[in-house]
């Protein structure tokens, strides 16, 4: 799988990769545009771009609102794919589609996979669709060479989490605690147990998500995990002083 050979290279001249995180549409496609660009030059190695949903069951108070705003701005799946589109073109680093199913669906999923693979998006998150509903969409995975990644909670027993990595491409995502995202995460004893039964569980490389909003969170996962995942904190800092501070915060992070 391409998304897995890319992250594993670039793992390998890495302490430790970092994946972020953007709301499509929030603020503005211009302001992700911008986002986008700093991100990239600033280091980041994988960018999560979500479609923005009505109920995204995941996502935190922040994201969630993220979410809202886009969709009261009128923003439309087909300005997403064409926005992803032009980065996956600009910038040399894969990209996801982090989104639910119901925009899968609603546009068709085989149409959703086969656009994506034309503009060039390495995998897809969609974490309200467990793996055993969702026949269709990994065969569709498989025939479109797209990374279908699963998801690894702190919940998930050591069987179940060899059962998800089996259906599983490109990366998995450890979430770092219980419930949703943007919350601060406690790197205790438990987590380190945690990321070590993750790590037990699968050869994919591992990303870990949920709270992660500082160097020091991501120097804590140096050695146990593969990927930092920034998603919350980068979206305040837009909000708070802009977009031309994502840059020096991203390049300040490792």
């Amino acid at each position: 799988m391409q998304l897995t050979e890319t992250l594993r290279a670039r793992r390998a001249e890495k302490d430790i990769l970092l994946m972020t995180h953007l709301v499509l549409g929030y603020p503005s496609l211009a302001v992700n545009r911008e986002v986008v660009r700093q991100m990239v030059d600033n280091g980041v190695d994988c960018i999560e771009l979500q479609i923005p949903f009505s109920e995204p069951v995941a996502d935190g108070p922040v994201i969630l609102k993220a979410n809202q705003e886009a969709i009261s701005h009128g923003l439309k799946v087909r300005e997403c794919l064409e926005f992803a589109a032009e980065m996956a073109a600009t910038h040399k680093i894969p990209f996801l589609f982090m989104t639910y199913y119901n925009i899968l669906f609603k546009y068709g999923v085989e149409k959703f996979f086969k656009k994506a693979k034309e503009i060039g998006i390495q995998g897809f998150i969609v974490p309200d669709l467990p793996p055993e509903e969702g026949e269709e969409y990994l065969n569709l995975a498989k025939k479109y060479g797209i990374a279908p990644v699963m998801i690894f909670a702190p919940t998930s027993t050591d069987m179940r989490m060899r059962e998800l990595a089996g259906y599983g491409e490109g990366l998995v995502y450890c979430v770092a605690r219980r419930g949703v995202t943007g919350a601060q995460t406690t790197f205790d004893a438990a987590f380190h147990d945690y990321l070590a039964h993750c790590r037990a569980a699968t050869n994919l490389p591992l990303a870990v998500g949920f709270g992660i909003a500082s160097k020091a969170d991501v120097e804590v996962l140096k050695g146990k995990a593969d990927m930092a995942v920034i998603g919350t904190a980068t979206i305040r800092l837009v909000e708070g002083k802009g977009p031309e501070a994502v840059g020096p915060f991203i390049a300040g992070l490792r």
